[in-house]
C-alpha cells in the first residue's frame, strides 16, 4: 500500500504528468484545482498549459457588467454637444463584486470615451487622435501613439489574440464616406502591438460600398465584419497582409422592413451571427461560409468563399412575454435586441426600458439581469451597450501587453 502511495505522490510531484492529468479535467473542476497546491496553480497558469487547454475545451467567461457608449459625444466636434458634468465618459453597469471594483476604482475615468472590448482588454478614447488600450487582467493601460491620418467620420475594430507569454493586439481606424459616397476601396489605419506603429492601407473592393459610421466590427476568428450601408455586410481578413474586401447581403427576413436595431455576435463553433429586432420581434442568423471550388492551395482569404446566412431563430417579443409573466413589472412596451454573449449561440441580451434581461433563445424564457448603475439617466436610443466580460481563466502573474519589440 506504501509503495501505491509513494507511486501516486510521485506521478502528482512530476510537472509533465500532472500537466496531462489537468488537460482532462472539465472548466467546471479545473478552476477549483487552483487551490490544491502551489504547484497545481503554477501549472494550470502556464501559458502554455492555458493554450492548449483552451484549443481543446475552449475559453469560458464571467460578466462584470455593461459598458455604455453615447454616440452623441463620441467623435463630435469640439463646438458640438457636450457631455453633461454629472455624467461620466464611461458609464459602466456593475452586475457583480468584480464589477463594482473596476467601476470604483478611478481606471475608467482615465480612459476616456468607450469604443469595443474584447477578452478583458477594452479600447477607448477620443477620436480622433487620443485611443487608450486598458486589460483589465494585468490592470495595465497603455496610450497608442496619435494616428497618422485624420478621419472625419470613420468605424473602428478592436483585434485581440492571446499567444503564449503575451497578449498582442490590432487597432484599425477605417474612413467613412461622409457624404455616403460608394466607392471600390476604402482607406484605413492599423495599430499592431508588436511594430507599436500605426499602418496605413487601402482596402479593394470587386464592387462599390460605403462603410456605416461610428460602428465597431465584430472579430470572428481574426476576421473583421463591419456594417456597411445599404444592408450589406463588409468582411476583411487582415492575416498575411490581405487587402480584399467581400460584401455579403444582410438576411432580408420579415423584419428586415422594419429593422430598428442590428448586433452582430460569434456562435459557439466559430460562426458570424447576426441579430435584428423591431417594435414585433426579432430575428436572429448565423453566416456560414465554403471555400470555393478552386481555392488558393495554403490561404483563403474572404473573397474566395460563397456565404450562406442560416436562420437560428425568430422571436416574438408579446408572445415571449406572456409566457414570462412573472416579469410584467419589469418591461415596458418597447423591447429590442442588446448584444450576444461571447460564443454563445444559445442566449442573447435584450432591453426593455432601461431594464436587461437574459433571452434563453430554446426555451424562450427571459431572466432578469440585476445591475448598479444609473441605467434611467441613460440615452439608450443613442448609445451603445456592450456586455463586459473577462476569461474566466485563473492568473498567477500579470502577463503584460506588449507596446512593439
Amino acid at each position: 500500500m506504501s509503495r501505491r502511495r509513494n507511486s501516486v505522490y510521485a506521478a502528482l510531484n512530476c510537472d509533465d504528468v500532472l500537466f496531462e492529468i489537468l488537460l482532462r479535467l472539465p472548466p467546471s473542476t479545473i478552476f477549483k484545482s487552483i487551490i490544491v497546491s502551489k504547484n497545481w496553480l503554477h501549472v494550470i497558469c502556464n501559458p502554455r498549459f492555458r493554450h492548449i487547454y483552451l484549443t481543446k475545451w475552449g475559453q469560458e467567461f464571467r460578466l462584470l457588467g455593461f459598458s455604455v457608449c453615447n454616440f452623441l459625444y463620441l467623435g463630435r466636434p469640439r463646438d458640438g454637444l457636450h457631455r453633461p458634468p454629472w455624467e461620466p465618459a464611461l458609464p459602466f453597469l456593475s452586475t457583480c463584486r468584480d464589477g463594482d471594483e473596476l467601476k470604483h476604482s478611478g481606471i475608467l475615468k482615465q480612459l476616456g470615451y468607450f469604443i469595443d472590448c474584447s477578452n478583458g482588454v477594452i479600447l477607448s478614447g477620443r477620436h480622433p487622435k487620443t485611443y487608450i488600450v486598458y486589460n483589465t487582467m494585468t490592470k495595465q493601460q497603455y496610450q497608442l501613439p496619435e494616428p497618422q491620418q485624420f478621419y472625419k467620420t470613420l468605424c473602428m475594430a478592436l483585434i485581440v489574440v492571446e499567444h503564449l507569454d503575451d497578449v498582442r493586439y490590432k487597432v484599425i481606424r477605417a474612413r467613412c464616406e461622409s457624404r455616403l459616397k460608394l466607392r471600390n476601396n476604402v482607406s484605413i489605419e492599423t495599430f499592431s502591438s508588436q511594430t507599436g506603429q500605426w499602418k496605413q492601407t487601402t482596402l479593394m473592393c470587386s464592387t462599390p460600398f460605403a462603410l456605416c459610421p461610428r460602428t465597431t466590427g465584430m472579430v470572428v476568428g481574426g476576421v473583421v465584419h463591419w456594417f456597411a450601408m445599404w444592408g450589406k455586410l463588409a468582411i476583411y481578413d487582415p492575416r498575411l497582409g490581405d487587402r480584399n474586401v467581400a460584401l455579403v447581403k444582410l438576411p432580408g427576413g420579415l423584419l428586415s422592413v422594419e429593422r430598428e436595431e442590428s448586433i452582430l455576435g460569434e456562435s459557439h463553433d466559430g460562426n458570424l451571427l447576426f441579430g435584428s429586432s423591431n417594435t414585433h420581434g426579432m430575428e436572429l442568423w448565423k453566416l456560414e461560409k465554403e471555400a470555393e471550388v478552386h481555392p488558393p492551395p495554403r490561404y483563403s482569404n474572404c473573397t474566395h468563399f460563397n456565404y450562406t446566412w442560416t436562420p437560428v431563430c425568430r422571436i416574438s417579443f408579446k408572445t415571449m412575454w406572456k409566457q414570462n409573466a412573472s416579469l410584467s413589472m419589469h418591461h415596458s412596451k418597447e423591447t429590442q435586441i442588446l448584444s450576444f454573449l461571447p460564443r454563445n449561440s444559445s442566449s442573447v441580451y435584450i432591453r426593455s426600458g432601461w431594464n436587461i434581461f437574459l433571452c434563453n433563445l430554446k426555451t424562450r424564457t427571459v431572466e432578469l439581469v440585476h445591475y448598479q448603475g444609473r441605467g434611467g439617466s441613460i440615452s439608450w436610443e443613442s448609445s451603445k451597450v456592450v456586455p463586459y466580460f473577462l476569461p474566466a481563466w485563473p492568473i498567477s502573474s500579470a502577463v503584460p501587453l506588449q507596446h512593439g519589440t
